[in-house]
């Protein structure tokens, strides 16, 4: 009798870190003729992609854990067929630079055209005088030490094709946006088209609706009246909608494409993107091909906070580079306006990644930052169990509104409770497992339900929080959108999300249950989630095992910077101390290139391997799952 029997491959199941698109990778290489070194070293790479790095370096030992290469291993990956040098122009699946950086083919496509556009446009500059009195009139006549760097941001904006604009919570980075594209208007002959963008639509929308209340505000007279000719500017400024990056783009999902590109640009003359931090490699090569050679760029955010979920970290790479060159690009904004300055030092603590410190400004800060320490699932349930007190028993959080919803007191009461809930936050670092916002969040709906008299299950009931996770532009509700569930005299529910007038003026509208986007219970968020939004206090959960990879300054920074009055930290000492002591980083060439000079432009989008049965090479698009 014949036996059988399946045998792993070593070689594709060599490494227990490998996801399954890593191995297929690997076997990939194997049946496109490529070494078992090629393969093996191209599984990693693209671990390293699905890490964020948009190239795994070869000189540094144990990225992700990868054994390094040999000298005679890196010599064959040299001399592979697959394997093209930088500048060479073959049009190949894989690519490695001077440096020893292994590239997939289109994370290197990818950066080496983001580097040659972002040179172009930093080169291409107009002459422009910015007079000192149009400055007083914007900024009130405000020349203090604090408003320096924002009167600098005006000035400089004007001729320039790319500006970066960068800094913490409370530093008035959307103040002085407003005052560059006003300022920009002023400059200009005739109207600017001007777009409004971000990564998420929640950013977007908060964005937006920070743009009008300003706006408002100097029409107001707020600081000083505004001469004629400046009321006149403020006033054409154009009300820019809400956008997405990828609504801003044309995102085609048949094509898996933008429909903005370089053949069809945008007509906006200005384009400013928030939240930039949270833009990814590819994201920016699309939005830099789609923006006009002539219209202004203006990219905003803070450089120290997570970097994109996606591949790369463009925005830190160019703070870094464009501060090592002090150049007239960047600003960073560093004084913050908020009240509680003690929150301010222990950010600029973590920021800078100094435990000592942090430790004396949590000290100094006394009662407004708690350090509550969580070593175990039992000691967070206990924590968590009490912070579900402290939202059971808040006053105004549930009103019984009118039966007319339209009412103006439904709506003011609406809005109100939607503060009371905005006033506190709980911030996960996961989303799943025990420590994530998942699982809290059953733990927080399970006391409330009981501590309210609802039945165990119910789905709905006035006082709960939800969070929309998907963008939905038929119902005006966009990923990240807070609503809270409340009840009319009649006991109809409704869930509530605030909104902006085109003045900036505050107020809600309620939706039915049933006719919500995706959505899932906000109670707990992730940081990644809470990026753009501020809380009067905030309370951050981090995993207690000091090797978890989540674990970062930028996400510890991220976190605690959300809070504008008090904080809480639930951590272990272990977690805490690997948090302050691990930046972000991600592997890549974009900051060497864009110091380099104007990179090589790299070879057209598609990649030519040999096929499985002939020596012929065999095109393929560099798209879909397993695209390099």
């Amino acid at each position: 009798m014949t036996s059988f029997a399946f045998r792993r491959d070593s070689g594709e199941f060599g490494c227990d870190a490998w996801r399954p698109l890593d191995r297929a990778v690997y076997r990939w290489v194997i049946t496109h003729q490529g070494s078992a070194v090629l393969a093996r070293t191209a599984a990693w790479a693209s671990l390293a992609d699905g890490q964020g790095d948009s190239a795994l370096p070869l000189t540094a030992e144990g990225r992700h854990g990868m054994p390094p290469l040999t000298a005679p291993e890196l010599e064959q990956l040299r001399a592979e067929p697959m394997v093209a040098h930088h500048g060479e122009g073959r049009r190949v699946p894989f690519v490695l630079d001077d440096a020893g950086r292994f590239y997939l083919h289109r994370n290197h496509a990818n950066e080496c055209r983001v580097a040659a556009l972002l040179q172009v446009r930093r080169s291409d500059v107009e002459a422009a005088w910015v007079d000192e009195v149009d400055l007083d009139v914007l900024f009130g006549g405000d020349r203090s030490e604090a408003v320096q760097p924002q009167r600098l941001a005006v000035r400089n904006v004007v001729g320039r094709r790319l500006f970066v604009l960068t800094g913490g919570p409370g530093s008035g980075k959307t103040t002085t946006v407003l005052r560059m594209l006003a300022m920009l208007q002023k400059h200009s002959a005739t109207p600017l088209a001007m777009a409004a963008a971000a990564p998420t639509g929640k950013a977007a929308q908060r964005l937006v609706e920070a743009l009008r209340r300003g706006r408002q505000r100097l029409l107001d007279g707020e600081g000083a009246p505004l001469p004629a000719e400046w009321r006149a500017v403020i006033e054409s400024l154009q009300d820019s909608d809400a956008l997405t990056l990828h609504r801003l783009l044309g995102f085609d999902p048949q094509r898996n494409g933008f429909r903005r590109n370089a053949a069809h640009p945008l007509a906006e003359d200005v384009i400013v993107v928030d939240e930039a931090s949270m833009v990814d490699l590819s994201m920016l090569r699309a939005l830099l091909e789609a923006v006009r050679p002539e219209a202004t760029l203006i990219l905003v955010g803070d450089a120290d906070q997570l970097t994109s979920v996606a591949t790369g970290s463009v925005l830190m790479d160019l703070v870094g580079v464009f501060e090592r060159e002090a150049g007239y690009d960047l600003v960073r904004l560093r004084h913050s306006f908020r009240a509680e300055q003690a929150l301010v030092a222990v950010n600029e603590a973590v920021r800078a990644g100094d435990g000592a410190r942090f430790a004396a400004s949590c000290t100094a800060a006394g009662a407004q930052v708690l350090r509550r320490r969580i070593d175990d699932p039992a000691q967070l349930a206990t924590q968590v169990r009490a912070w579900s007190e402290r939202i059971a028993n808040l006053e105004g959080l549930r009103p019984v509104l009118p039966d007319d919803a339209d009412d103006a007191a439904a709506r003011s009461l609406g809005l109100a409770a939607l503060d009371v809930l905005a006033a506190q936050q709980l911030l996960c670092a996961l989303r799943e497992d025990t420590f994530g916002s998942l699982a809290l969040n059953r733990i927080v709906e399970r006391h409330l339900r009981r501590a309210w008299r609802h039945a165990e299950g119910t789905e709905w009931y006035p006082g709960r929080a939800v969070i929309v996770t998907r963008n939905d532009h038929a119902v005006r509700l966009f990923n990240g959108d807070v609503g809270l569930c409340l009840a009319d005299a009649a006991g109809r529910l409704q869930v509530w999300f605030e909104t902006v007038d085109a003045n900036g003026d505050r107020s809600v509208r309620g939706i039915a249950p049933g006719a919500l986007p995706p959505h899932e219970p906000a109670f707990a968020i992730t940081i990644h989630k809470s990026q753009g939004s501020e809380y009067a206090h905030v309370a951050v959960v981090l995993p207690p095992d000091a090797e978890s990879r989540i674990l970062s300054r930028q996400l510890l920074y991220t976190g605690l910077s959300r809070a504008r009055r008090t904080l809480e930290l639930w951590s272990s000492d272990a977690a805490l101390e690997a948090a302050l002591a691990r930046p972000a980083d991600r592997s890549g060439g974009l900051a060497d290139r864009l110091a380099a000079g104007r990179p090589h432009e790299p070879p057209e989008d598609r990649v030519h391997v040999p096929g499985p049965r002939s020596s012929e090479p065999a095109a393929i698009p560099v798209q879909g799952e397993l695209a390099l």
